[in-house]
């Protein structure tokens, strides 16, 4: 996926408020996402960062975590924010998420939304990380403590 540098617009139109879009094996950086959603026609912006925790479903102890993408994944990423982008008045948008091995504190995911104020920023990274969760095909293969493993649609 092609990586948009950021694009500070004064309120004249915004050809594409998608900055940054994109599935990778390497580390992902809260800082790189926050700096490509900066506009100057904003006054909120909107940050999610999602960690791989040491436990799921309670009280299994998650040891490794891997996930694997589908190669529509960007694709589906493009069409999710495309549809977000739409619904609210956006300035600036991006979303990163981490595919491959992980370990507990690790960066799963990072999506962050400017948006001229603060309700329709939250209100509009909530949205693209839940739609982002529920249907872009990225899933998540858990193995636990106790030597059981299963794999979970993100």
């Amino acid at each position: 996926m092609a990586h948009m540098a950021p694009t500070h617009d004064k309120g004249q139109g915004l050809s594409d408020p998608i900055r940054l879009l994109a599935v990778r094996d390497t580390p992902l950086s809260v800082d790189e996402v926050f700096g490509v959603v900066g506009d100057d026609a904003a006054g909120g912006t909107a940050l999610f960062v999602g960690t791989v925790r040491d436990h799921d479903g309670g009280s299994a102890e998650v040891t490794r975590l891997a996930y694997s993408a589908h190669p529509s994944a960007e694709a589906e990423l493009r069409r999710v924010a495309e549809k977000v982008a739409a619904d609210f008045p956006v300035r600036a948008m991006a979303a990163v998420h981490r595919v491959g091995d992980l370990r507990v504190g690790d960066i799963a995911v990072v999506v962050a939304v400017s948006c001229p104020h603060r309700g329709e920023a939250f209100a509009a990274c909530r949205r693209l990380i839940d739609d982002l969760k529920r249907e872009v095909p990225i899933w998540k293969h858990q193995s636990f403590a106790d030597g059981t493993e299963e794999w979970v649609g993100a």
